[in-house]
This record gives structure tokens, sequence and C-alpha cells, in this order.
């Protein structure tokens, strides 16, 4: 792959899959499998997730990064063939090693160097031509260089139905979801929320409100629906996230408000409507809780 594609090899980082297509005891292509790029305008406006679901379910994607046909076998329907045993067998594969189903396959073309026609005559959707930003270090370059063809290959028939689904079942539900905020995002809701006055008394406060409703929010935000959820996703912040969230640090470590603070938090002060914004974007009832999206600060 590093010799004789353009591109040079991939790096395993992720969920990846290498396939090698065999002919007569030889090597024929080389086809990798790897993340799904992480925002694509064109493909996400295709599925119509919601951007709050969307970053915990991009591993029911996968993205065909490297395709080469080695030389000396450029034949008729080669290639063709090498994609299609690949597609059969990939989801079984990718269940084996990594847990999970899969439901999408993307790739990109670039125009300058091919057309896509191996793509469109085995059944790829074409979805239209990326931005054509590239990532870079700092997030993504500052003009546009090389637009590319975004091609996807549906593996089950309801794919885009599954992945829009305001709430995923078994065993699609897998996991949690990635908090997927930048740190100053997350220092943002912390300020957000500094300026509530805190009823509770100040005897027996282990953690400021500031703190668990800058959590909470963050949960929200990053389509956790519930106590129990927020609770669950609270749990698995890093050192670093706690930090931004101001938790509470006792002996060499932050601590997260538990799910019965978070809960005696929102329950009783969403319940009398007197701390929250009139646009906070969540409401409350006796028994379960329906949450939209807060407005960030920039």
């Amino acid at each position: 792959m590093q010799t004789h594609h353009y591109l040079g090899s991939l790096a395993k980082i992720g969920e990846n899959l290498w396939y090698v297509a065999i002919y007569l005891d030889e090597w024929v292509a080389l086809l990798s499998f790897s993340s799904a790029a992480l925002k694509c305008g064109a493909r996400d406006r295709w599925i119509g997730w919601n951007f709050r679901h969307q970053y915990s379910r991009l591993n029911l994607l996968t993205n065909n990064s490297r395709f080469l046909i080695l030389p000396e076998w450029h034949y008729p329907n080669l290639a063709s063939k090498a994609l299609s045993l690949c597609l059969k067998r990939l989801p079984g594969d990718w269940q084996a090693h990594f847990g999970h189903p899969l439901l999408l396959v993307e790739t990109f073309v670039d125009p300058a160097r091919f057309q896509g026609t191996l793509y469109k005559a085995s059944n790829w959707l074409y979805l239209g031509d990326t931005q054509g930003f590239s990532r870079t270090r700092q997030g993504y370059s500052a003009t546009a260089t090389a637009p590319k063809m975004l091609f996807v290959f549906i593996l089950q028939a309801d794919a885009r139905t599954v992945l829009s689904r305001p709430n995923l079942e078994s065993p699609y539900q897998f996991g949690t979801s990635k908090l997927m905020l930048s740190a100053e995002k997350m220092h943002s809701l912390y300020d957000y929320f500094t300026a509530i006055p805190d009823p509770r008394r100040v005897q027996g406060r282990r953690h400021s409100l500031p703190t668990v409703l800058a959590i909470s929010a963050a949960a929200v935000l990053c389509g956790m629906e519930g106590y129990k959820a927020i609770g669950d996703w609270a749990k698995m912040l890093g050192p670093k996230g706690r930090e931004r969230f101001r938790c509470r640090y006792v002996k060499g470590s932050f601590q997260i408000p538990s799910e019965s603070i978070i809960v005696m938090c929102l329950s009783a002060w969403i319940r009398n409507n007197s701390i929250w914004p009139c646009n906070s974007g969540i409401k409350h009832t006796d028994r379960t809780m329906k949450v939209w999206p807060l407005t960030v600060k920039p």
C-alpha cells in the first residue's frame, strides 16, 4: 500500500479492518476500512441525524479509506469483484472484531484522479461533493483546496431511519457518547450557570451548582436523555473534562457529582422553575425529562 497507492498507507488508529484479495495464490488487491469522517455536510444532511446524536453513532459507519489494485492485475471486473466480496463479509467481520454492527460505508474519491466509476457500477450512492477543506492539527484548513466526491453504500435497508432516530435500541446502542466540546466550551458552560443562585443550604454542599448544571447540560448536548443517562455519562468524564467542569478535587482526583445529586438538583429546581432561563431548553414532568439543545457560548 505504501509503495503503490498515491496516498500511501494509513495509520491503524481506531476501528479498522484490512483485506487482501487473492487469486491463484497471488495478491491482487488491498482494501482498508477505517473510522468514518467526523463530519461531512453532504452525508450528514442525507442521513438527517441530529448533531447531538451524530458523534456517538459514527461507529455505525465506516470509511473505505484505501482501495488498491496491485500492478499487473488491472483486469476488467476484478475491482468490482474484490469490493463486492469485501462488502458481503464486512458486517459480520466488524461485529466479530468490534462487537457492534455496521449500517453504512462511505468513501471519498478525488475527481482530479478518478471518476468514481467503480462505485457507481457497484450500486453506491453519490451524495455530492465535499467542500474541500482538509484536516490539520489545528482543525481544518483555512481555504478549500481539494473537493472530493462522496459515495455511500447501504449495508442495511433502514440505515438512515436507524441513524436518525431520537433514541437507539439494542444492538445499535453501545458504549457511551463522547464529549465533542472544546475545552473553551466546557469552561463556557460552567460560566453560563455561575449567575444562577444556589437555593441549597451552605451546609452539606459537596458540589457547586454550576458544576452540576454544566455537566448535565453537556450530557444533554451529547444526546443523553434522562437522569440515569446523564449520571452514566458523567462517570465517563476523564480527569481533564472533570477539571474543566470545576469538579471537587479530593485526595488527588476530581470527583463528579453522583446521580442522586444530579437528580436532586434537576428535579427540584426544574420543577419549581425558579432558576432556569426561559430558553434553557429543558422541560420536566414527574416521571420523565425531555431535553433540547442548550445554547453554548462560542
